[in-house]
């Protein structure tokens, strides 16, 4: 978006329909008077710089779009988006490293915002050694490219049609959640990889009740994991709002055995 076109109050709405909120369940959530709020989208009101960050914490707009809000207001942007190795980020790197420690001999990994991967732990480097196309793993490396692409992981996953379908659900839902029309490209890019037959997709063993699991085949046999997502509930930085930790679980004794062994 472009915030020199765009006045924030067509963001206030974008956001509010985009959460399926009508003026008065926002307003009423907002502890506001509807008039106010349709007084701010229509633009005929202007919205103190509080009473915009409020809104949009209502409206849980991701902060690197909060900054295009204060923007188009005529604020200026609050939110500062350091690299992760800023000192500032000291603490929290250190506790993306503990966290990542202390899920081995499992695997666990982040990413930015757009599936880009930013560090794993140790766990992580034989399932890479699986890849069989070396371009996949120059940095950037996409971990949605690497898990889907023919040259990459997917070959070697086991439920690759259910894995691929749950895959691009989450990136659609990440884009409607977030309104961040950069991963359009790859959505669109993943959807057009060749995938297995219907009739491809192996038999179910249980786990479908529970969770998608993430099977994959290695010289230990199948290894089957479900995995779990961390990220920073309180960040007022963007990058800290925008990672993910991706933390690897074993699904079943077999596979536990194989990964402490």
């Amino acid at each position: 978006m472009n915030a020199q076109i765009n006045p924030v109050g067509a963001y206030l709405r974008e956001w509010r329909q985009r959460r399926r909120l009508s003026q008065l369940d926002f307003a009423l959530q907002a502890e506001i008077s509807q008039r106010h709020l349709s007084f701010m989208e229509s633009g005929r009101a202007t919205p103190s710089r509080d009473m915009l960050l409020r809104l949009a914490e209502h409206l849980d707009v991701p902060l690197r779009e909060r900054n295009t809000w204060l923007l188009a207001a005529g604020y200026a942007p609050m939110f500062e988006e350091r690299r992760l190795d800023n000192p500032a980020l000291h603490e929290a790197r250190r506790a993306i490293d503990t966290l990542l420690k202390s899920t081995e001999p499992f695997p666990a990994l982040v990413v930015d915002r757009g599936w880009n991967l930013v560090t794993a732990n140790s766990a992580v480097a034989p399932l890479m050694s699986l890849v069989t196309d070396k371009v996949l793993l120059q940095p950037p490396i996409n971990v949605m490219r690497l898990t889907l692409h023919s040259s990459g992981l997917a070959p070697r996953v086991v439920n690759l049609s259910e894995w691929r379908r749950h895959m691009l659900d989450r990136l659609h839902r990440q884009i409607t959640l977030t309104n961040d029309r950069g991963l359009l490209p790859l959505l669109e890019e993943l959807r057009g990889y060749s995938g297995p037959e219907p009739d491809a997709r192996p038999a179910t063993d249980g786990h479908e009740s529970i969770f998608v699991p993430f099977q994959l085949r290695t010289d230990r046999g199948v290894l089957s994991f479900f995995s779990t997502t961390t990220v920073f509930g309180t960040a007022v930085d963007i990058t800290l709002s925008e990672l993910t930790l991706e933390s690897f679980f074993p699904a079943d004794p077999e596979t536990a055995a194989a990964l402490r062994g």
